[in-house]
């Protein structure tokens, strides 16, 4: 049995994490493209909420028979939660289908998305006895290291998991995660209504590397894998090859090349640009990947020429690696105008970053954002009812 919504009652954490979000200066990078015949919703997508516990400040890899303190933690929705929060932050209105664990770990990040980032939850449920599916993620020297665990989800959630509703909101756009050798029925239907497919790929652990596999690719608008994924998908010898390579089977792609930056080809118009990646202390990744996407699917609505939505792309996922936690670390317009003020006012020493990015200057919030860098994570979902 499916309950109909999570329950009313909300975290202290939950309510500060929504008092933060209304609180902060809004963006809307859509304003000029809005009219009264617009889908109700900008992007949609569907998928695994994990509760994400992260841990910082390791000085290296835990060590067998010992114990190690960390000197930062935090708490939050995880798993697709990630990419919704992400959207959301931008300024773009998200609709999230997702099932929710019967617990206070899934009552947490139900209120933590709703409540605190306005994310629209109407295709979501609740499950009755489940157990939320959870993530312990360890950061040191640059990389990280987790450990999952969750019960097998009913059928009531894999149906909402894979996006069984008949018919998926109306939206601009959404966002598929494609596996291969397995379709998703609500990609079709929406592509069908005029919704535009964004998709990125896991690893492939069949080690197939079939891009006939990946079947929902042909209603896709964008491609947007790894370099590593993009040339064992194709054969390529390189990330720039591989990526013409993939626009045989989707008009624009986009290919994530690390610390070297992003490179995409649109094959409607031939268009093909390359933008370095912005150099930052890396505090942990999770969630770079999914607030990269976010971030050119959102320059993409707006109608940004190809360097500027990569260019965008990538500075909110360097933004996001400075801070701990995936949904956590997503940047909103705050971080972003902090950023862009922080270069305006060293202009003489990076010419390059100030005209790179000058259209953010029309963007960006004009009153100023308190502190650089700005730190969202809290350290424990608790703190609940008393405070």
């Amino acid at each position: 049995m499916i309950a109909s919504s999570a329950s009313a009652s909300a975290s202290a954490s939950a309510s500060s994490v929504g008092k933060d979000h209304r609180d902060r200066p809004r963006v809307d990078p859509l304003a000029a493209l809005r009219t009264p015949d617009d889908p109700p919703w900008d992007v949609y997508l569907t998928g695994t909420v994990f509760l994400d516990i992260v841990f910082t400040g390791l000085d290296s890899a835990p060590v067998r028979g010992t114990e190690s303190w960390a000197r930062g933690m935090g708490s939050s929705p995880g798993g697709v939660a990630n990419m919704a929060t992400a959207l959301a932050r931008l300024g773009l209105r998200t609709s999230l289908a997702a099932a929710f664990g019967d617990d206070h770990y899934g009552e947490y990040c139900w209120d933590a998305l709703e409540q605190g980032e306005g994310i629209d939850l109407t295709p979501s449920r609740t499950v009755a006895g489940w157990h939320s599916p959870v993530t312990v993620s360890m950061a040191y020297e640059g990389e990280r290291t987790m450990v999952s665990h969750g019960h097998e989800p009913p059928p009531e959630a894999v149906l909402i998991q894979e996006g069984a509703p008949e018919c998926p909101p109306r939206a601009r756009a959404a966002v598929a995660s494609l596996e291969p050798g397995k379709r998703a029925s609500w990609i079709a239907r929406a592509a069908h209504e005029g919704t535009r497919i964004f998709a990125d790929v896991g690893w492939d652990e069949t080690g197939a590397w079939d891009l006939a596999g990946l079947a929902d690719l042909e209603h896709c608008e964008a491609f947007l894998p790894n370099a590593q994924e993009a040339m064992r998908y194709t054969g390529a010898g390189c990330p720039r090859e591989a990526a013409h390579a993939l626009t045989e089977h989707v008009p624009l792609a986009v290919v994530t090349l690390g610390a070297e930056g992003a490179y995409a080809v649109d094959r409607r118009t031939g268009e093909t640009a390359e933008v370095p990646a912005i150099e930052v202390e890396a505090l942990d990744p999770t969630g770079a990947g999914d607030v990269f996407v976010a971030g050119f699917v959102a320059g993409t609505l707006a109608g940004w020429p190809l360097a500027d939505r990569l260019a965008f792309a990538g500075l909110t996922a360097a933004l996001s690696v400075q801070e701990f936690g995936g949904s956590l670390s997503a940047p909103g317009w705050s971080e972003i105008g902090a950023w862009w003020r922080k270069v305006q006012s060293v202009a003489s020493q990076d010419p390059t970053a100030l005209r790179r990015y000058a259209f953010l200057a029309d963007l960006v919030p004009e009153e100023e954002s308190p502190g650089w860098p700005l730190r969202r994570a809290v350290p424990t979902i608790g703190f609940g009812r008393s405070a």
